[in-house]
């Protein structure tokens, strides 16, 4: 133990009349600290017992506080504004995407808490938070105060504990997965280009359940790693470690959106108003209009002619994260593989071709019979209902109709009694309809009950799954009374919010009850796991 104490203050100091407690919680709390650090007592403060109400939330971290920013569809202003008065925990847990995808090694919440107790000093783990997320995380770390002069402070060295192996099949320790295909999913004509993926994984020892998610290591593009390496006019054979930049640049270092410290690099490489751009987007700011547009070869050539050391160039850039895909597939249904449905990511932004990393590597890089890094991971309040007999209802536009996918050929496959009804929706139905004939077959044979679908651009007006939720209101809300479970999968932002606010309605309509009623009602199906959502 190493203690370092300055002069002790009084116990009344301990705990200021500004602190946000009541007379009882800060006398209980002056009493507390003056027996931790044998001070002398405080007048009125009570013995060691049990600590009353908010104090104990607060130096618990206040974990018992609901986490009302825990909604991915939230803007992380509103859920910064919620987690205001809360301790540093709960502000880092506010600032995350709240998606809980896992991509980070932890979920929103446990993520938090390892950056403030200083185990994890990666700040840019999550994915679906991106820049605003890390940034965030970075303003808090900068805000929390030092301990303030005079204040004790005790540190115990922990006992050493020796590391676990990490379990094979793991983020930590992914497995070797056989890649056997990805077949076009569309019809002639769509705009879009969905693809539907084969992994063998019959001698990877990966185990999956429906509800859990697929976890790969892509590669970048190696045209764009190429344009890269030839941007900053770097020798083919330059190493880093032990390869070449080339390689380094597909394997190891994200490519798309800018990091901070990129600009922060260009900021010391250039002068002048360039200068002023580079510090300005570093900060967060947006000179130009065109930040949301900058990939790391768009600064190269934004701010050319630049020619940063390598290595310090690589320092700048973060590391290639590993993507996650809903799987949609059951071990009972096809023992040995694995399935995903995947939406191959293109477009152009001034006449360049922007793609997304794992999704065309998916889609036109792999061969079939190629190995991957791979891992599951495992859902978190994503699962069928333990008794096959309990209807489900699911809500799945586009590639989110993938759990429902994985769910159907298992209640399939386990003889499952419970209804069960699919919102599936898209562009075209002619086009876009995805497992048309697997769902046509699901619905005659009674392991799917009821099929409703939405196509959004097949008529004058726009309809989606929210809309023909409210069409079927009354019958939704009677299966939600005969204790059906929901579900919803797919774009976080809109779509799933959409969906809520129209359960919502219609429990409020066929139900007879307040919005309000509605939204309580709604708050617990969620608490006892019968709303349960896979967004991103």
């Amino acid at each position: 133990m190493t203690v370092q104490l300055a002069p002790p203050p009084s116990a009344e100091a301990m705990i200021p009349a500004s602190a946000p407690f009541s007379e009882e919680q800060r006398a209980w709390l002056n009493g507390f600290f003056a027996g931790l650090l044998s001070l002398d007592v405080a007048p009125g403060a009570k013995p060691a017992g049990e600590l009353p109400g908010a104090a104990a939330n607060a130096l618990a971290g206040a974990e018992d506080d609901g986490a009302p920013w825990h909604d991915a569809a939230m803007p992380i202003v509103e859920r910064m504004a919620l987690a205001d008065s809360k301790p540093l925990p709960r502000k880092l847990y506010a600032a995350m995407a709240q998606q809980d995808c896992g991509q980070c090694g932890y979920l929103c919440e446990t993520y938090s808490k390892a950056i403030a107790e200083g185990k994890e000093t990666k700040l840019n783990l999550c994915v679906p938070g991106g820049k605003d997320t890390s940034r965030m995380l970075k303003r808090l770390l900068e805000e929390t105060p030092a301990p303030a002069a005079g204040t004790a402070i005790v540190e115990v060295a922990p006992a050493p504990v020796p590391a676990a192996a990490p379990e094979a099949g793991t983020r930590e320790c992914p497995a070797d997965a056989i890649f056997r295909g990805a077949t076009l999913l569309n019809g002639k004509g769509s705009d879009k280009d969905t693809r539907h993926v084969v992994f063998d994984i019959s001698a990877s020892g990966l185990a999956y359940v429906p509800g859990d998610s697929f976890g790969l290591y892509p590669r970048n593009d190696p045209a764009l790693a190429e344009a890269i390496r030839s941007a900053l006019r770097v020798p083919h054979d330059f190493k880093i470690g032990d390869k070449p930049i080339l390689d380094a640049l597909i394997e190891d270092y994200a490519l798309g959106v800018a990091p901070d410290a990129l600009f922060e690099l260009m900021s010391l490489l250039v002068g002048g108003e360039r200068r002023r751009k580079a510090k300005a987007l570093a900060a967060g700011e947006d000179p130009d209009g065109d930040a949301a547009t900058l990939d790391v070869l768009a600064v190269i050539e934004k701010f050319a002619p630049v020619h940063p050391d390598p290595e310090a160039f690589l320092e700048c850039l973060e590391p290639l994260q590993p993507r996650l895909y809903s799987i949609s597939s059951s071990p009972l249904a096809t023992p040995g593989e694995l399935h995903l449905t995947v939406d191959a990511v293109r477009y152009d932004i001034a006449g360049r071709r922007r793609t997304g990393v794992a999704s065309t590597f998916l889609a036109d890089r792999l061969e079939p019979g190629a190995r991957v890094k791979a891992y599951i991971q495992k859902a978190h309040g994503f699962a069928l209902p333990k008794d096959g007999s309990t209807p489900i209802i699911m809500v799945g536009p586009g590639t989110g109709v993938a759990p429902f996918r994985s769910f159907l050929w298992h209640r399939k496959a386990t003889k499952a009694t419970g209804r069960a009804w699919l919102f599936f929706g898209h562009q075209h139905q002619a086009t876009d309809f995805f497992y048309r004939d697997e769902l046509a077959a699901f619905r005659g044979e009674g392991t799917l009950s009821r099929l409703s679908t939405a196509w959004s651009r097949d008529g004058a007006a726009k309809v989606y799954v929210q809309d023909r939720m409210l069409e079927a209101g009354p019958e939704l809300w009677s299966w939600l009374k005969d204790g059906a479970h929901f579900y919803v999968c797919g774009d976080a932002k809109r779509m799933a919010k959409d969906v809520e606010n129209a359960l919502v309605e219609i429990s409020a309509k066929a139900g007879q009850m307040s919005e309000a009623a509605a939204r309580d009602f709604i708050t617990e199906l969620k608490e006892t796991g019968r709303y349960q959502a896979d967004v991103y």
